[in-house]
């Protein structure tokens, strides 16, 4: 790997590009006559908002009929290929470093969360939290929604799928142990490579492969359910990693494994493109073709039924390894499915809210 002398460290995104919806943007013509460069590593910054709703539904054929909720907006973990780096834009932000230190924390989440289910038309599907942006990231230590809103879940009874790739999950292990009592959670443990260089520069402000794999192991000693996302596969950067992490997780007990192919949809794609020419030179064509490949030739797949697993020889070969890994390592094992039935609105709790 061989980064420019100028590279931000702890950052994912090298850069911020233009804001589609702005009409105004900063640039650099004469870069001769700043006395500081325009970007440095400056801090990460909060921003306070209260939403009218926090729950969304989501219809998507890859996913199924459920729905997500995202208490930040932004994500200081920088992994350079998060697809949610897009979403940034709607609240007047950059998908670039913008999206890593700029975070938008819904202050109300919980209240608006409980508000959400006292709907008398309310249908009981499965909640993705944190299907945007990690209810995890270094924030929450601080704030806990995620934990207050796990409370609101619990006093429910409404099944919930976590999704993350931070170690602060296990604070919250006396939650997950009394929804997990009534069959109301999933927890999906996010793994990418077990290559610390690599993680270090592809999701900066995460946790390391030996504390992710620690956290599969006490939440399936505590009997909860893991499902560990082998996500994103990056043809040529770490698609031969596959049967190695499936037979880590597996021996630190995995109930099951799924994966899906990078995209790199919007401006993520010339965030990427920036960051694998700077930290890996060498094989940057390589991998920029070989994704390409699995997308007909385009860098993103928007296609339902597609866009995840992808398409063409690079993306069979993905998925047969996938497939044989999980079968010698994961199989017989299975999540566990939810229980929808015990669902209660406010009149038929005791518990206190909060």
């Amino acid at each position: 790997m061989e980064a420019a002398g100028n590279y931000l460290k702890g950052r994912g995104a090298q850069f911020n590009p233009a804001n589609k919806f702005l009409k105004n943007e900063y640039v650099t013509e004469h870069i001769e006559g700043l006395d500081e460069p325009l970007l440095n590593s400056t801090p990460t910054e909060y921003f306070s908002e209260n939403p009218k709703k926090i729950i969304n539904s989501v219809d998507s054929p890859d996913l199924g009929l459920s729905y997500s909720m995202n208490p930040y907006q932004g994500c200081e973990h920088g992994c350079i290929y998060c697809y949610a780096r897009n979403s940034h834009q709607y609240w007047g932000y950059g998908a670039g470093l913008d999206f890593e230190r700029k975070i938008i924390i819904k202050e109300n989440a919980p209240e608006v969360l409980a508000q959400q289910l006292e709907n008398p038309k309310w249908e009981v599907r499965p909640i993705m939290l944190a299907g945007n942006t990690d209810c995890y990231q270094p924030i929450e230590q601080k704030k806990e929604l995620t934990r207050q809103m796990l409370k609101v879940l619990l006093q429910y009874r409404h099944p919930v799928s976590i999704i993350t790739k931070n170690a602060l999950i296990l604070r919250d292990l006396d939650l997950l142990k009394k929804l997990n009592k009534l069959d109301l959670v999933h927890v999906n443990i996010s793994i990418t490579t077990l290559d610390e260089k690599l993680r270090q520069t592809l999701e900066p402000r995460t946790a390391s492969a030996p504390k992710r794999l620690e956290v599969v192991k006490k939440l399936a000693e505590a009997g909860i359910p893991v499902n560990v996302m082998i996500a994103p596969i990056i043809p040529g950067l770490n698609d031969h990693e596959i049967p190695a992490i499936i037979k880590k997780v597996a021996e630190h007990g995995a109930s099951s494994a799924a994966y899906n192919i990078v995209r790199l949809n919007g401006e993520v794609g010339d965030i990427f493109t920036d960051w694998i020419k700077k930290n890996y030179p060498d094989r940057a064509d390589k991998v920029l073709k070989q994704i390409a490949a699995c997308h007909g030739g385009d860098l993103n797949d928007s296609l339902f039924g597609r866009r995840m697993s992808g398409e063409g020889q690079f993306a069979e070969a993905i998925g047969n390894l996938f497939r044989m890994s999980k079968q010698r390592y994961l199989g017989g094992r299975s999540i566990k499915p939810f229980n929808y039935g015990l669902f209660c609105t406010k009149a038929g709790k005791q518990l206190p809210l909060f």
